[in-house]
């Protein structure tokens, strides 16, 4: 991937400084544009995302039944989906480095959609477990990967909104897939299918979609986007050149040694476990309160994302 300071067609490989431009909005008016070309896109990647890694929380609702699978097996399996993303995250992302957001971003998303749809195909216990754990794989290295991909785009004063922007995607996933998860599942019987089969179907398929959409419309950097002239590319170059320049790179082994690092991770699996933890099983919960159909089930999930997106916003 071309370093962001130097331009094609560049002799020297250093451009003005973002403070010598003449024109005082060439900097908002090139953030502006940035955030309206990918902040809205990544948005709907990441619900899509979101919503396939949550979805078998709703699926468990006809899927434990018919299959015979017990609390512990499904728990188990809903788990494996860690073990495979966290196994393959950090190769994930050094491999995004090396080749480009692009063409990584949209296997991640092709490989995921595959698999999500592959799920329909569960006949047991085995290969329930089997196919949570290749989702992991599939999907490790997108989120970080997506946040790696804005701080390409977004000097540090930038980011910390670019990023709550993005994911504000969270609690509205739980939002919309409440109620769009409770409705494939009154799809029961149509084509021979049942309903938490046409979920894993119909809710996998927008990410291989997707992942052919990021091939034509994701830039692999600024110096890639054709929606931006030249002084906006230039003055993005030398905005986050500097701020390289000025920064400190920490290596693999001191970022894995830092007490720092550790301290952020430990706080953070504190959260996820609360958080899916309770998107897991929070359907199921919802079901036991007493005569709901799964579609009432799906409005009320929904309802603790609706807070927690108000919050957010």
């Amino acid at each position: 991937m071309a370093e962001l300071g130097t331009l094609p067609g560049s002799k020297s490989g250093r451009q003005p400084r973002a403070d010598h431009f003449a024109d005082p909005l060439t900097g908002p008016a090139t953030l502006a544009k940035v955030g309206r070309k990918l902040l809205p896109f990544a948005f709907l990647l990441y619900i899509v995302n979101y919503l396939d890694r949550i979805n078998v929380g709703f699926a468990a609702l006809q899927m434990n039944r018919e299959l015979g699978l017990s609390d512990a097996a499904f728990g188990l399996g809903a788990g494996l989906f860690f073990i495979g993303y966290f196994l393959f995250e950090i190769p994930s992302n050094l491999i995004l480095h090396r080749v480009g957001a692009r063409a990584w971003i949209a296997r991640i998303m092709i490989s995921w959609g595959v698999v999500a749809i592959a799920m329909a195909a569960v006949r047991g216990v085995a290969s329930f477990y089997l196919l949570r754990f290749l989702l992991g794989i599939a999907e490790a290295g997108f989120f970080p990967g997506i946040i790696l991909y804005l701080t390409l785009w977004f000097p540090a004063r930038e980011q910390a909104r670019a990023l709550a922007l993005f994911m504000t995607a969270s609690p509205l996933a739980g939002v919309i897939g409440g109620p769009v998860s409770g409705t494939l599942l009154v799809m029961h019987g149509i084509a021979g299918l049942s309903g938490w089969q046409w979920l894993f179907v119909l809710e996998g398929l927008p990410a291989v979609i997707l992942g052919v959409a990021v091939l034509r419309y994701l830039p692999n950097g600024p110096e890639d986007a054709r929606w931006l002239n030249a002084d906006q590319k230039r003055w993005l170059a030398d905005a986050l050149g500097r701020e390289r320049e000025n920064s400190r790179e920490n290596g693999l082994a001191a970022t894995l040694t830092s007490g720092q690092v550790w301290l952020f991770s430990a706080l953070y699996f504190a959260i996820v476990t609360g958080l899916y933890g309770v998107t897991m099983w929070l359907p199921q919960i919802v079901k036991d309160f007493g005569t709901l159909n799964n579609f009432e089930v799906g409005l009320i999930a929904a309802v603790p994302f609706l807070v927690a997106a108000g919050r957010w916003s």
